[in-house]
């Protein structure tokens, strides 16, 4: 456990680089590193679910400081669309210290991956968390075959080998209980999905220049649970090409998870410890 002078140095710190300017660097990598990153989320969200959030930077200065120096975020969030999970409130962050990126189901395909590159390269960012949350729509729609249209069978696809593990792993087990074992499966998807769409990252995190982190937010708790296992390695799961529906998939029922599992990357049995 960090102790509280650290906690209150690293506050400083994140004052302190909010008000320089950015640099243009394709190569940035002078962000915080990514540990102390990972201790102001988890006391921001600790703050949040104790209802003693302090709202930090989130005023008129901050405002000024930020369109006038620029951005330069600590922290890489890559979470789900659902409107019950607002990052910067869950971390009790101000303005300009996350770089969110949000799209059902977590997914990280082109358009995400590129937008973490950019947050990486550009920005300085350190630490990549990939936040799956917990009765995610997405994955429920996948686990149960649900009919959707054809946008959203493209955007879901990536979510299909996930689902095939958790099945896989948990033989004989439906509903609440899958689902949940497939959400943790996706999030081990997406983060082994960013690194090998992209060799930056992948090359990044394995240098230790950046950090990438799997999480699990409680949506009726507020609590998140950092999953700081070892993350699911590049090559064990296999990517989606980008956004494409498969041809089974341009109307009607979201792809089936069968005809497209792939070898397990992370497991995500039901024995997993309560995540509530």
């Amino acid at each position: 456990m960090p102790s509280p002078l650290r906690r209150f140095l690293l506050a400083g710190l994140l004052g302190a680089l909010s008000s320089l300017p950015v640099a243009a660097s394709p190569h940035a990598t002078n962000g915080i590193p990514p540990d102390d990153a990972l201790i102001l989320l988890k006391d921001g969200n600790r703050r949040f679910v104790s209802g003693t959030a302090i709202h930090f930077q989130q005023d008129a200065k901050r405002r000024r400081e930020t369109a006038n120096n620029g951005q330069k975020p600590f922290a890489i969030i890559l979470t789900c669309a659902d409107s019950r999970v607002p990052p910067e409130l869950l971390f009790d962050q101000g303005i300009g210290s996350l770089f969110v990126i949000r799209v059902a189901g977590n997914v990280a395909q082109t358009d995400e991956v590129a937008t973490i590159e950019y947050g990486v390269g550009h920005l300085g960012s350190r630490l990549i968390v990939v936040l799956g949350h917990t009765k995610c729509g997405a994955v429920t729609a996948v686990v149960e075959g649900a009919h959707v249209g054809p946008n959203l069978a493209q955007l879901v696809k990536p979510i299909v080998p996930a689902v095939a593990r958790a099945q896989e792993q948990n033989p004989g087990v439906s509903g609440g209980p899958l689902v949940a074992a497939a959400i943790l499966a996706n999030v081990d998807q997406a983060i082994a999905d960013l690194q090998q769409l992209s060799p930056d990252l992948a090359g990044a995190i394995a240098h230790g220049q950046a950090r990438v982190v799997g999480a699990l937010y409680d949506i009726e708790s507020g609590a998140v649970e950092f999953l700081e296992g070892s993350p699911a390695p590049v090559g064990h799961a296999a990517p989606s090409s980008g956004h494409t529906a498969p041809p089974s998939a341009s109307h009607g029922a979201a792809p089936r998870p069968e005809a497209h599992a792939a070898p397990a990357a992370h497991p995500a049995p039901v024995s997993t410890p309560a995540h509530h």
